[in-house]
């Protein structure tokens, strides 16, 4: 019987072989990762990681043996691509989407979130409660495969989700443009409805097991915590992103 990650991974778009996936991007396909065959250096590959990075495409070295499990052809001559399933924005994009709506911006951060039904789950439950982008890191974080877009039900149709490469520059950049930046932390020393969403916020929903990295926090203008009766001391990030996102729908509809 087929293993669930094997399912998921074949239901990802993989585009195989190094003519095909040079030819993909020439033609500005969104690549979400390209895989390539560790240890091997001749020059055909090195151009092809190269015209990869000048893209943006994250690159990952991987054993063969994974190479050869992930292929579809039989033949991927030690190169596959992950296409996304949908393009990547801009942050810019997602700030010009608020402007034209004439709203506060409202951006969901998600740092590392590796699972991606969570990461499906957040963007779905963004789009869902009106916020206007979703940005997400390059490196360590699942990025807009299938498996997203299918647990988002179509939200990433809808709702931009931008990929940079550094969030505590990002974050900075953002405060900079007047948006205060609302880190959710077991610990937070502003409860959740002290929290003033009505303001241009950005939202960070920290991973699954270590919450945000410490230069993320300490990024934050705002550490909000959660109320929790329960004898479970955290909701996973897609709950979390949910609990904050329709407080601020609430706030921005009185």
């Amino acid at each position: 019987m087929m293993k669930e990650n094997q399912r998921e991974q074949a239901a990802e778009t993989l585009i195989e072989g190094r003519n095909a996936v040079s030819e993909a991007l020439r033609a500005g396909r969104a690549i979400d990762k390209l895989y390539t065959a560790r240890g091997e250096t001749d020059h055909t590959l090195s151009r092809l990681i190269a015209q990869a990075k000048r893209a943006g495409v994250v690159v990952v070295a991987a054993d063969r043996r994974k190479l050869d499990a992930m292929s579809e052809t039989h033949s991927h001559q030690g190169v596959i691509a992950v296409a996304a399933a949908a393009e990547y924005a801009s942050v810019e994009d997602i700030l010009r989407a608020a402007e034209e709506r004439g709203e506060a911006p409202l951006l969901v951060i998600c740092d590392e979130i590796s699972d991606p039904h969570n990461l499906g789950a957040v963007i779905r439950t963004a789009e869902c409660a009106g916020a206007h982008g979703v940005v997400i890191p390059k490196r360590r974080s699942a990025g807009l495969t299938a498996v997203v877009a299918k647990t988002s039900a179509g939200a990433v149709s809808y709702l931009p989700v931008a990929r940079v490469p550094n969030l505590p520059a990002l974050l900075k950049e953002l405060k900079k443009r007047g948006v205060w930046v609302f880190g959710t932390a077991a610990g937070g020393t502003t409860p959740l409805w002290e929290a003033e969403l009505t303001r241009p916020a950005a939202v960070v929903i920290g991973s699954e097991g270590d919450g945000m990295g410490r230069l993320v926090e300490e990024s934050c203008d705002f550490l909000v915590s959660i109320p929790m009766k329960g004898r479970i001391s955290s909701l996973n990030a897609s709950a979390a992103a949910a609990v904050l996102l329709y407080e601020a729908l609430r706030q921005r509809a009185i």
